[in-house]
């Protein structure tokens, strides 16, 4: 199949499967006119990649997580390693997008949203200490 069909099938747009085989990640055969011929395992490899992205996995997250599945003799083991890393990564970035909603929450509170110039959300973003 084309690029066009295994990418409506994996979820995926061309762009993404191009940059995909480029960095190796998937290698599709080539027909004999140069075209990417997509095999059923290919794009079966092409939506595993793609669930892999949306749960947050990098690229080199990715591409150990295709070797371990394409391995038979793999540990899982080495899979919830893998898991559990990304998702303390995941609730460092939680932690501090909730310092952030909290500091700025705060910073909108102080402001008087009036007609007056003084603003402390903009203080504190130009550096300038921002009274209690």
């Amino acid at each position: 199949m084309n690029i066009k069909d295994a990418g409506a099938r994996a979820g995926l747009p061309a762009k993404t499967i191009r940059y995909y085989e480029e960095i190796g990640l998937v290698t599709p055969p080539r027909d004999t006119n140069g075209y990417r011929a997509f095999r059923e395992a290919d794009v079966h490899k092409l939506a595993f990649l793609g669930r892999a992205r949306a749960l947050g996995f990098t690229i080199e997250d990715c591409r150990t997580l295709l070797s371990l599945w394409e391995d038979d003799s793999r540990a899982s083991a080495d899979v919830k390693a893998l898991a559990r890393e990304h998702l303390a990564e995941i609730d460092a970035k939680i932690a501090a997008l909730q310092d952030m909603r909290a500091t700025l929450s705060d910073l909108v509170d102080r402001c008087a949203g009036d007609h007056r110039p003084d603003c402390p959300i903009l203080q504190s973003i130009a550096g300038d200490q921002v009274p209690t």
